[in-house]
């Protein structure tokens, strides 16, 4: 019963609550690692991984942690597990640890992470800490594999490195079905363009999210 009691601790950061488009946090890796949708598959991962674990470890350590040095812990906690993440990584995929690079070393900052931390787990019992980090992890993923998902298809014409779009039928770069690869959606700019698509999107379909 507590799950299902506690179910809206998953789905609200799905939709109305989701850290991205709602609440703003952890843009810079929507922005950064999104070119490829295994890149941005992969962060979704580690996240998910750092943030549930994180939750629970903060929030069993919560009456014993004193208040001046409550941060200090919350970065100690996140940056273990990152560096757990980066060692996993480096040792099963190599070249894409190279691909993701500092980012991965910045999760230890992801405004999302230590929001959570600080907002929520310090506050509550280990499983609601733990439930709260899978769905804000998740509301994460989903931005971030979306954006992924559309730079790469429409920026190399692949998805996860596959040809999806046709092979070039000539030197010029034009592929099968009409379609041109000029990697424009691969720039930077391009990643923040689409958030702000889902991000209108998702109020077309909820004016309560509209501030007056």
């Amino acid at each position: 019963m507590g799950l299902f009691k506690d179910s809206n601790l998953i789905t609200d950061p799905l939709a109305d609550n989701n850290p991205i488009t709602i609440q703003v946090l952890g843009i810079c890796s929507a922005l950064a690692i999104t070119a490829e949708l295994e890149a941005s598959i992969v962060m979704s991962i580690a996240v998910l991984f750092v943030l549930g674990v994180g939750n629970v470890v903060i929030s069993l350590m919560r009456n014993i942690i004193p208040s001046k040095i409550r941060i200090i812990v919350q970065l100690i906690v996140v940056a273990t597990l990152v560096i757990i993440v980066d060692l996993v990584l480096k040792a099963f995929a190599y070249q894409l640890s190279k691909t993701l690079s500092v980012f991965v070393g910045l999760i230890i900052t992801n405004c999302i992470i230590m929001g959570r931390f600080e907002a929520f787990a310090l506050a509550n019992r280990p499983w609601r800490s733990f439930l709260d980090g899978i769905g804000n992890s998740l509301g994460y993923a989903m931005i971030l594999i979306i954006v992924g998902f559309f730079r790469e298809l429409l920026g190399s014409g692949t998805l996860l490195g596959m040809e999806v779009l046709g092979n070039p039928i000539d030197k010029t770069g034009v592929y099968a079905f009409g379609y041109e690869n000029n990697g424009f959606m691969l720039l930077a700019p391009m990643a923040l363009v689409t958030v702000g698509i889902i991000i209108w999107v998702q109020r077309s379909r909820n004016e309560a999210l509209i501030e007056d």
